[in-house]
């Protein structure tokens, strides 16, 4: 084989390798730092906080002014809870698994602007509790 065969199956071998580990954690939505998604919230409006929680986990404690929809139902209610495929959403469950999920979930129903901001037992700013 020729040397410059070589260096592009190595050079195009890297890329998708660093491709898949840049990637890796978000589930195709874009990881968000907390306090950016914190100052974000506060400062712009038309983002969707989105829980995937159980309704259960939500009333106990979630983020002020965020929606409900589990990740169980999301993809037979997304339609109907968010409308504009263009919004921007960020997702957040307990700990991290279900709002990637939730991520791949949306992805593959063509939202095109979601934030994986991770569980919201790293959320160091406000909650509440109940219906609120």
């Amino acid at each position: 084989m020729n040397q410059y065969v070589i260096l592009a199956i190595l050079l195009t071998t890297g890329f998708v390798l660093w491709t898949f580990i840049k990637n890796s954690g978000t589930a195709g939505g874009i990881k968000i730092g907390l306090s950016d998604a914190k100052k974000r919230l506060d400062t712009e409006k038309g983002i969707i906080l989105l829980d995937v929680r159980t309704r259960d986990e939500y009333l106990e404690k979630h983020i002020p002014n965020s929606t409900l929809v589990p990740v169980n139902v999301l993809e037979n209610e997304a339609i109907r809870k968010l409308p504009d495929k263009n919004t921007e959403i960020f997702v957040y469950c307990r700990s991290g698994n279900r709002s990637a999920m939730a991520v791949k979930i949306l992805t593959k129903l063509g939202y095109t602007h979601i934030y994986n901001l991770g569980g919201i037992v790293r959320w160091p700013y406000e909650t509440v509790s109940g219906n609120k």
